[in-house]
């Protein structure tokens, strides 16, 4: 019997136990390859919830996740921090580890992958030039590394603190990571000390330091430190002189083919990695290890239990959805190097992204986690002077689109989230609404705020024009809202009415059938037809702004547009507070239904975006429901399944997986909104546990491919008759019975869904 079989033998002993206790657990249909092909961009290494470490592999140096599924790249190394589903610049990547045999006069070892396994907490490959089997595992602020040589005879493993992910060659290169400084220290035959510094990236951040301390479980024959691509034998330190450095352990004869690596991290200091190190993984259990991360995601997942009658691709898609949404953002309480408030959570890798679903799915699953989140939101207004919309290694950046923050802070507020100082929360969310953050409107805040709160809208005067007037009118929205639960009345009055802004940008033109879009307009209040394109021989070419036009990127940088990442036909349709005013604009319900059928079927909308996560459910308000069933069913069953590629888009931290488990549901939330929108579940009963030893369930009777319509529906008992459901039904507990039949009803056409024109 073969290393390698003997190995995944063990593996699937130890770590997956036996059939009969599978068979009880949701995290065995978790698989984080999902997304891991194509342009999901999912980080497939392990993982605890929100865990500030993940040890993962290195596929050269310019994937945001670290991976790439092509075998033909080489591996670079194992580094202990990344992100997950990310677009844009890569960030961290810091702390690479990776074992060879042999050539010990060289630094550059790569090699080829073969046999990737990955479980909830557990990753492995083969470094097919070596015949190494690399095994991960982690606590949340300590990485096991296990590695089994081929033979005892002549090994190393390379620890290098000068690696990181998305290095360029131009200095302050746009969104890539630059190199400040590294240094490293032998400590003792078992143990190394050392730090890496790093600046840029996605966010432009200012430089943050990773600590790191690290113990092999036997010792080291002989170190080589090494500073840029110099080795020095038996040289034990390497000082911070901004070169990278790193260390060479290498084993001779060693008393066994396995060696096992713990290394700590942390933001803070050298002491402190170690403190990490030694409280999180205090033996050499490696299955314990394993285990204890998926006892976490157990815990946490297990809150919604499927129907046991659920098919398994739907549970692998429905559980690893559950799981992506939790991987971001980062606790890192106590490691922030910046001020010691708690909670501290980093990673906000973009709000922009998930204020939409994850946050709300997070209040569902986890509301005491939600609530320590919006806390750091808070601790970073405190500390820093503003509400983050993205932000990274201890630094704001960048905002694409509004203050979402604000949208964040309401959705907790309405749903009656406990723990949050909403008084601060408030005045966090006013400031966002009337001071200009200057200098850098790319770090927080509102760019284009004098323009907004002078005209009513952003003008041309300012990138993104389009999209943050759209973004700032629901953000007033969302602060009227806490203002008016605090009693905060001036405050109320003034923004709920900007949160009709929108209307300012709203011209009355014609495309494709539809009447009216959100369209560009100067600061003197003239409508933009043109916009400059790049110039060629000198000349600068104009090119019509249309509905369906795209200014970026070949004519300004993908920052500088109308619009960001999508069309007006899109943007268009992004009036959360208000759809029945956005019907009125566009002609009526009739006219309406045709906008969106347009929208669909002639592909202006993009389904890996998230400007457009809402538009699928907008049928609601037509009071035809059954068509927003129809839609996104179409769009599930069309982008989404449970292979490698499984993903339409970036995943965003969780945003596309977390838009998917809602759905499977048959619930999407309007964030920042006390409700939930009902839809067809694939789901024939889900339960979640919603706290308080209270469950509710809802139940799809008679659901199956023929009967895909909610003909009626009871809760408790009692005929519902409405398409959307309060927060408070939910977590007050009960069930909630979908009655499918094979056609459409009136069910749902009447008490339609909330709108800021209509009062209830």
């Amino acid at each position: 019997m073969s290393n390698l079989v003997k190995t995944s033998l063990l593996l699937s002993a130890t770590i997956f136990c036996n059939s009969s206790i599978a068979q009880t657990t949701y995290h065995q249909y978790i698989d984080p390859f999902i997304g891991s092909v194509g342009l999901g961009n999912v980080f497939v290494g392990p993982s605890n919830p929100f865990g500030m470490v993940k040890p993962g592999p290195d596929i050269g140096t310019h994937s945001n996740s670290g991976y790439d599924p092509d075998l033909n790249k080489a591996l670079v190394g194992f580094s202990q921090i990344h992100v997950s589903g990310t677009g844009g610049g890569p960030k961290y990547g810091n702390i690479s580890v990776m074992p060879y045999s042999g050539d010990f006069d060289s630094l550059k070892q790569h090699s080829l992958r073969t046999s990737e396994r990955t479980k909830v907490g557990y990753y492995a490959t083969e470094l097919s030039k070596w015949g190494i089997t690399a095994e991960l595992a982690t606590a949340d602020r300590a990485a096991f590394h296990r590695y089994t040589f081929k033979d005892t005879k002549h090994n190393a493993i390379k620890i290098d603190g000068g690696f990181f992910l998305g290095e360029k060659s131009v200095p302050d290169s746009r969104e890539a990571q630059q190199f400040v400084g590294s240094e490293v220290e032998v400590v003792s035959p078992t143990e190394v000390r050392g730090y890496s510094r790093i600046r840029g990236g996605w966010n432009n951040g200012s430089a943050y330091t990773v600590y790191y301390a690290a113990m092999f479980d036997q010792p080291c024959d002989n170190f080589s430190t090494f500073k840029g691509e110099t080795l020095y034998p038996a040289q034990i330190s390497q000082f911070d002189s901004a070169e990278k450095t790193g260390l060479v352990c290498e084993f001779s004869n060693h008393k066994s083919k396995t060696v096992n690596l713990k290394i700590g991290l942390s933001f803070i200091s050298e002491a402190k990695a170690k403190q990490n190190l030694n409280s999180e993984l205090p033996n050499w259990d490696f299955a314990q290890v394993v285990k204890n991360t998926q006892n976490k995601w157990e815990a946490l997942i297990s809150k919604i239990e499927v129907d046991k009658s659920t098919s398994r691709e739907q549970k692998i898609m429905f559980y690893t959805g559950l799981y992506h949404t939790m991987l971001m953002p980062v606790d890192r309480s106590g490691e922030n190097p910046l001020w010691t408030a708690t909670p501290y959570y980093d990673d906000f890798y973009a709000i922009w992204d998930t204020f939409r679903s994850s946050s709300p799915l997070i209040t569902l699953i986890a509301p005491k986690r939600q609530a320590d989140i919006i806390n750091a939101m808070l601790n970073i207004y405190q500390y820093d002077g503003y509400l983050p919309e993205g932000r990274s290694g201890n630094s704001n950046g960048r905002t694409q689109g509004g203050s979402n923050a604000d949208v964040v802070i309401a959705d907790a507020y309405v749903k009656k989230l406990s723990g949050v100082n909403y008084h601060q929360a408030l005045k966090a969310m006013i400031k966002n609404a009337t001071i200009a953050p200057g200098g850098n409107a790319e770090r927080e805040g509102r760019g284009g705020l004098e323009d907004y709160n002078r005209l009513g809208y952003v003008s041309t005067d300012y990138v993104r024009a389009g999209n943050r007037t759209l973004e700032y009118a629901y953000n007033d929205f969302a602060l009227a809202t806490v203002a008016e639960g605090l009693e905060r009345m001036g405050e109320y009055y003034r923004f709920s009415q900007q949160a009709d802004n929108w209307q300012n940008l709203w011209r009355d033109i014609e495309h494709d059938g539809a009447q009216g879009f959100i369209m560009p307009k100067d600061a003197k209040g003239n409508w933009v037809d043109e916009v400059p394109c790049a110039s060629t021989e000198g000349l600068n070419a104009r090119i019509p702004y249309t509905p369906i036009a795209q200014d970026w990127p070949n004519c300004v940088c993908w920052w500088c547009g109308f619009f960001y990442e999508a069309s007006s036909w899109e943007y268009s349709f992004y009036v959360p507070h208000d759809v029945a005013k956005l019907i009125e604009k566009s002609g009526g319900k009739q006219a309406f239904e045709q906008r969106l059928n347009t929208l669909f079927d002639k592909d202006y909308y993009n389904v890996g975006n998230e400007p457009s996560f809402l538009t699928s459910t907008l049928y609601h308000w037509l009071g035809k429901p059954y068509l927003s069933s129809d839609r996104i069913h179409q769009i599930i069953d069309k982008h989404y399944h449970s292979g490698r590629d499984g993903l339409p888009g970036n995943d965003d931290s969780g945003a596309m997986s977390s838009w998917l488990a809602f759905h499977m549901m048959g619930l999407y939330p309007n964030a920042g909104q006390p409700y939930y929108l009902l839809n067809t579940p694939y789901l024939k009963s889900s339960t979640l546990h919603v706290g308080n030893n209270k469950i509710f369930k809802i139940k799809a009777d008679n659901l199956s491919d023929k009967n895909k319509y909610i003909v009626s529906a009871t809760l408790n008992g009692k005929d519902f008759n409405k398409a959307w459901i309060e927060h408070e039904a939910i977590i007050n507990g009960g069930e909630l019975i979908l009655k499918m039949g094979s056609k459409p009803s009136k069910w749902g056409s009447e008490n339609l869904p909330p709108s800021k024109s209509i009062q209830h």
